[in-house]
């Protein structure tokens, strides 16, 4: 079956009451907002119904709307944010007093602002905590090979705040999380996943589209392991941005070609409802 690409948002959004957005690849680059697809998210809000950000990022949805806000993407434009992080930081808090292990960025600390928990080295861990790479600028996985073999090895759990593997920053690809992930379970080693495309955050999605009164729900994202995957699993119509992550894989990033990106799903025993380049209306 042909996935077909759509003339924009409008053209499917009568049949939906709640709009599921992706925020990094489909709403920005990491520089700036893409303009038509806040737009799309505006008109959305206008004439169907509420927006529900949902996001890899590991960061509590504050972290979010603050970030996005600097990048172009108002307030208007939706209406609620739901991370990966938030989810994460549920899991941690209930262990309290843990003794945690934190691979990531030194930006990332406050993500544990108000959870009880003891940072602790490799040797005196009980949890390890993943939210990127220490320097996802210069660095990859194999990087962190002997790391987490030594982590292995102590049999200790890894809690990733990010599934995402790649994301592009600025129009280049950098590690997430997920990849260390990944590369941990490859290892031997146990991981507790929470974001897309894992039932933990949609649970969490679907949570506040009760709390809205709404039920029929289209996602919208770029990424075909997270956002398509989840939808799918969650029994949620995707439209799927060929732009993101997987620019290029479809022909020219401006003019992807229905038949690579309908193959391409079908050898993932996936589907969307349609496909855009970029989001707009």
């Amino acid at each position: 079956m042909i996935v077909k690409q759509v003339a924009g948002l409008q053209e499917i959004a009568g049949s939906y009451d709640t709009l599921l957005c992706d925020v990094w690849g489909v709403l920005h680059n990491g520089a700036a907002a893409f303009v038509p697809a806040v737009d799309a998210l505006m008109r959305f809000r206008g004439t169907n119904g509420p927006v529900i950000l949902i996001t890899n990022a590991p960061r509590p949805g504050h972290w979010i709307k603050a970030q996005i806000k600097s990048l172009g993407v108002p307030d208007e434009a939706y209406d609620v944010i739901v991370t990966s992080g938030d989810v994460t930081r549920g899991v941690i808090g209930a262990n309290p007093g843990v003794r945690l292990f934190h691979l990531g960025a030194e930006r990332d600390l406050p993500f544990y602002e108000g959870l009880d928990v003891v940072f602790a080295d490799e040797a005196d861990a009980d949890l390890i905590s993943c939210t990127g790479l220490f320097d996802d600028e210069t660095e990859t996985p194999d990087d962190y090979r002997e790391l987490l073999t030594r982590l292995v090895a102590r049999g200790l759990r890894m809690v990733c705040a990010n599934p995402d593997l790649v994301v592009e920053r600025r129009g280049k690809m950098v590690y997430c999380a997920g990849a260390l992930a990944r590369l941990y379970e490859e290892l031997g080693g146990e991981v507790v996943l929470v974001g897309k495309p894992h039932a933990p955050i949609y649970e969490a999605v679907l949570t506040e589209m009760r709390l809205l009164g709404r039920a029929k729900p289209l996602a919208v994202g770029d990424g075909i392991p997270t956002d398509v995957l989840g939808a799918t699993r969650a029994g949620i119509d995707v439209l799927f941005i060929t732009g993101g992550i997987h620019a290029g894989d479809f022909g020219p990033e401006d003019q992807p070609e229905a038949e690579r990106v309908s193959a391409r799903l079908e050898a993932e025993k996936l589907s969307a409802v349609g496909f855009l380049p970029r989001l707009a209306w």
